[in-house]
């Protein structure tokens, strides 16, 4: 019997100069796009792994699907235009009281980056960007009662919805903080939701709770190269292993 489909779907937020985990340098951006157009592995959309689960349809037996926290400006004028040059599609999750603005919630960059504004947001939709809801305020989600929980998922889909005249179907929560309670709720109202949970997507994972590969823990393109070649494993194991070790022991 053949092995099940394998999907990495890769997380990113800023694409640009800035400091941190969340930001990863223009060129090491276009190596990595260009490592995957090398390696022959298809960037699909959440649509296409939504309806393999529904329809049976067929993935390949590696895919990829490339996302963007934040709806950063860098996205727009750095990471499309590489994007396009391959021939990708992408993924991007917007919060929706920040659009236009400056990032503002607990743990942004200093100095804080720029998030598109809605007329950046429709072009990219017309150029074929696909988006999803980042919640209304990019607040933990774990920690808010139902009635405002309910609120951060509905009213973020709803404005997005209204701005692009077209139905939106995939979530992320922020920070990555999520809960069954919040996979719960999520569920109903949209089709997918991704985490920050490491790992790869499998037959068995839950839509509405999809694992990412962070794209800074591949920073280093040989190290990308391998992974895509399938030699990779040991790497994530271990990146994921340190993971779970410091939520339980902080400051390690």
């Amino acid at each position: 019997m053949a092995d099940a489909p394998v999907v990495d779907i890769l997380m990113y937020h800023s694409i640009s100069d800035a400091a941190g985990a969340t930001s990863i340098r223009p060129e090491v951006f276009s190596a990595q796009m260009k490592a995957i157009a090398e390696a022959g592995i298809p960037v699909i959309s959440l649509d296409a792994l939504v309806e393999s689960r529904r329809m049976g349809a067929l993935l390949p037996p590696r895919s990829i699907i490339i996302t963007f926290d934040d709806a950063y400006q860098d996205f727009a004028d750095t990471a499309w235009p590489i994007l396009k040059q391959h021939g990708f599609g992408a993924m991007v999750y917007v919060p929706t009281d920040h659009v236009g603005r400056a990032e503002s919630w607990d743990g942004a960059n200093k100095p804080p980056r720029r998030i598109m504004d809605w007329a950046t947001v429709r072009r990219l939709a017309e150029e074929g960007v696909e988006f999803g809801s980042h919640s209304v305020t990019h607040s933990d989600l774990t920690m808010l009662a139902d009635d405002t929980l309910s609120i951060e998922l509905n009213v973020s889909k709803a404005e997005i919805e209204d701005q692009l005249g077209r139905t939106i179907h995939h979530f992320a929560p922020p920070y990555g903080m999520s809960n069954d309670h919040v996979v719960s709720m999520a569920a109903g109202i949209y089709r997918t939701a991704v985490g920050t949970q490491l790992g790869q997507v499998r037959s068995a994972d839950n839509l509405n709770d999809l694992p990412r590969i962070e794209m800074f823990y591949y920073t280093s393109i040989g190290r990308w190269k391998a992974h895509l070649s399938g030699d990779g494993a040991g790497y994530l194991r271990k990146r994921r292993f340190w993971r779970t070790v410091r939520r339980y022991v902080p400051g390690l």
